[in-house]
């Protein structure tokens, strides 16, 4: 006898043929992982078996093959047709009374003999190929309550198999119509409704680094964050401080979050769910606390090790019990296979962007606007066009694979819009708010998603380069470290995958002027601040924080650790910040705490002002994001640096004011603290510098202008300025030599050695342990060292032999 119901607890991962592959996978998870601890809400599937006995009792297989015979395949010019006709057919049939009888007595058993609210999900299946994803192509039905309503569900899921959007994807893969089944999943309702939902990826979704778990969320149903209808809050966890007990949340960001969807109650409801206004209150919340969002992440951790690829996970709060779900779990296909070569873009052209939004992927595109309000104006798109609308939906999938690029003016990252941007690989740019009005139908546009997180609209087609580095050819050299020089915690990810033996130098001023905005001792003193204007942009950027320091420091703190967990386990030399009296004065709030100086760049910047009563407090703030990095994160790897110390004395009066503030390395033998070499002071007490810092960085261009007294500003003496002059020369050979007399470690952060072979050779021929690049210039200055050490073998060999 046919079998045509099979419960969760009695289906597994091998059933996929049976129940397709979303029934597989909760039935998989809520028989293996709930002894350890994952919620996955009770419930049944109809079998591939139930639906074949559907289409026979009311003899439509046949009928159904000829409906599809009729398809235009080349232009599917009569795809609505075709799709209505092959739906007719299905929604005219009746359930077989046995079928029916089963359906209902699950339904029964599962909630203990009442009627309860279940979701009704389809989970399609193609019998010779059991691994196929028909990932939201048919339906799915919410808050479904009673005998009838769960019936009329289980034929719309049915009929949901022949949508437009569900045929040509058969088609766009090569997929026989009448080998696809329908298992249909019926499921305990989880009342996200009166609390939270979302989606989570066992990596992170732009750049495939596999040791994040990104997740994010929405009051309310799902729904919301599919379809990109609002901008949900989201959640970065590293893997490894997760396993160590540790603070794991490296990164928040707050959404706006700007609508909730809840179910509709009463006769005069236009359908089952409805969009409603986001409170303010709500909207200033994040959705899950730190310990519901450490909870799911474990979670993450644990279905990603039973199924031992990244996943895609869909999770929900119940707000009845507070209680939170799995309710899907499937591969993630875009990152999880392994890429060695990366594409580079870079826009050569500035101009003012027209829109932006959420960046998605790293490309660059050119091509014709075309807005567009619905998929049934899909005829207007030519192939290689661009989409501008509003939102998108599984709908919109025939659309967008015909554009080069795509915007709109909702969504998220995990937004529909993104997930097929990435699927297809083209850019998108989401979450612009006004892009169908700004961008107009027919014009030339320029699409960037190379300049970080923010995705910029141009008008025209401004010039760019495609550069494509295989990292597999990439042979590191022997001897000396290849490190990268970094700041933009948005890009840290991506450049984790190129050849590097960590960061040489991260520049916090990147993350204090883009993410902060705000002057430290501004919000060290915020009530005694005198300029009403700046008090009101620090009020909105920081009313999340009751405390204002604290808004300093866990941003830097958040930073800073994207970058070190990037690049974990491996060094990343923090340097304190270094910005000039005029830099520090420009941040909001900072005209009030910075003097005037005539020369910035030999005044009051670097160590002398970590002491001073002028900047005292704010280097506390610092301090403290550092040692919440370190202790709290767990990101041990994180080493600060000091810029600009003149003197010995200088150096001691910090090191104790860094005590003072919890960095104390007598308490902490992992802490290390390095110190920039950039003034001749450095070099000629190297020996002291070295009994009290760990570690040396040679700041090669502010060591040049002080050596030769050039301010390399000035364009008139410009062609002076040199890393080869022969003075600068003698100085960073003088540094490398003291520093390996004292055992200490000693790197250089600068272009020469990437512009110059020659500068590369000298470097190490004196022996550096590391060089530090941009990203642009690493694999030139990779390619540089390893002909130097060649060289430099090469001459040792000779020099060997003759004696």
């Amino acid at each position: 006898m046919q079998t045509f119901i099979k419960k969760f607890s009695e289906i597994s991962i091998d059933d996929t043929s049976v129940v397709g592959g979303k029934n597989s996978s909760l039935g998989e998870m809520f028989s293996k992982l709930g002894d350890k601890g994952i919620r996955v809400p009770d419930g049944f599937a109809t079998t591939s078996a139930a639906f074949w006995y559907y289409l026979d009792h009311n003899v439509i297989r046949h009928s159904l093959q000829n409906v599809m015979q009729e398809l235009d395949r080349i232009n599917f010019s009569n795809l609505k047709e075709t799709g209505s006709k092959a739906r007719m057919l299905m929604l005219n049939a009746s359930l077989p009374d046995d079928l029916k009888k089963n359906i209902l007595a699950a339904y029964h058993q599962l909630g203990k003999g009442k009627e309860i609210e279940v979701a009704v999900r389809s989970s399609a299946t193609a019998e010779d190929l059991p691994q196929a994803s028909f990932a939201g192509q048919h339906e799915s039905f919410l808050n479904i309550k009673g005998e009838q309503a769960v019936i009329e569900a289980v034929k719309k899921c049915y009929t949901s198999l022949y949508t437009d959007r569900a045929i040509k994807y058969r088609e766009d893969n090569g997929f026989d119509h009448d080998k696809v089944a329908l298992s249909i999943g019926i499921q305990k309702m989880v009342r996200s409704d009166k609390a939270c939902s979302g989606v989570g990826f066992t990596l992170e979704p732009e750049s495939g680094f596999r040791d994040i778990i990104h997740i994010s969320g929405v009051w309310g149903l799902g729904e919301n964050i599919v379809q990109g209808a609002v901008t949900p809050d989201e959640f970065f966890i590293f893997k490894p401080t997760l396993l160590q007990h540790k603070k794991a949340i490296i990164q928040k960001k707050l959404g706006e979050k700007e609508k909730t969807m809840i179910y509709t109650t009463g006769s005069n409801a236009s359908g089952p769910v409805i969009n409603t206004e986001t409170s303010a209150e709500k909207r200033e919340q994040f959705v899950l606390s730190d310990e519901e969002v450490t909870q799911l992440a474990k979670w993450f951790l644990l279905i990603e090790a039973h199924y031992q690829k990244p996943m895609d996970i869909e999770w929900a709060k119940d707000g009845n019990t507070n209680e939170l779900f799995i309710v899907q779990a499937r591969p993630e296909t875009v990152h999880s296979q392994n890429k060695t070569n990366v594409k580079e873009y870079t826009l050569l052209e500035k101009a003012r962007p027209v829109c932006e939004g959420n960046a998605v992927g790293t490309k660059v595109a050119t091509g014709i606007a075309r807005v567009l309000k619905s998929p049934a104006e899909s005829n207007k798109l030519n192939k290689g066009e661009i989409v501008i609308t509003d939102i998108t939906s599984p709908d919109w999938d025939p659309v967008l694979k015909k554009a080069s690029a795509i915007i709109t003016n909702k969504g998220g990252r995990t937004s529909h819009a993104s997930i097929v941007a990435r699927e297809i690989g083209v850019p998108a740019v989401v979450g612009c708010g006004n892009a169908t009005e700004i961008i107009t139908d027919g014009e030339l546009i320029t699409v960037s998603c190379c300049e970080g997180e923010t995705g910029h609209v141009y008008k025209g087609a401004l010039k760019y380069k495609e550069d494509t580095l295989d990292f597999s050819r990439t042979k590191k050299p022997e001897s000396t470290e290849v490190m990268l020089i970094a700041g933009d915690p948005d890009a840290a990810f991506k450049l984790s995958a190129y050849p590097n033996d960590g960061v040489g130098l991260m520049r916090i001023e990147f993350i204090i002027t883009h993410f902060i905005q705000v002057h430290p001792m501004a919000l060290v003193k915020f009530n005694q601040l005198k300029d009403r204007q700046a008090k009101e942009e620090i009020e909105r950027l920081t009313h999340h924080y009751p405390d204002k320091e604290k808004y300093f420091v866990d941003k830097l703190a958040q930073g800073v650790a994207t970058i070190a967990a990037a690049f974990y386990p491996k060094d990343v030399i923090v340097r304190m910040s270094d910005f000039k009296t005029n830099e520090y004065a420009n941040l909001i709030g900072g005209l009030e705490f910075e003097p005037h100086e005539e020369n910035p760049m030999l005044g009051f910047r670097g160590a002398s002002r970590y002491y001073n009563e002028r900047y005292k407090e704010g280097f506390r703030l610092e301090c403290k994001a550092i040692k919440q990095v370190r202790e709290e994160m767990g990101l041990t790897n994180v080493k600060a640096m000091i810029p600009f110390c003149r003197t010995i004395e200088e150096g001691r009066k910090v090191i104790s004011v860094m005590s003072e503030n919890g960095l104390d390395r007598s308490k902490d033998d992992t802490l290390e603290i390095y110190v920039m070499v950039e003034i001749p002071s450095n070099v000629l007490l190297a020996e002291k510098f070295a009994e009290i810092f760990d570690g040396f960085s040679i700041g090669s261009n502010d060591l040049t202008q002080l050596t030769l007294g050039i301010d390399r500003d000035s364009s008139i003496i410009s062609s002076l300025f040199s890393e080869e002059n022969e003075a600068a020369k003698e100085m960073i050979a003088t540094a490398i030599h003291k520093a390996k007399k004292a055992g200490i470690k000693i790197g250089l952060c600068g272009q020469a050695p990437s512009d110059f072979p020659e500068f590369a050779q000298f470097l190490v021929e004196q022996g550096i342990n590391s060089i530090s690049f941009n990203a642009d210039a690493l694999l030139k200055g990779i390619e540089n060292i390893r002909e130097a050490e060649e060289k430099s073998g090469a001459r040792k060999t000779e020099h060997a032999n003759m004696h």
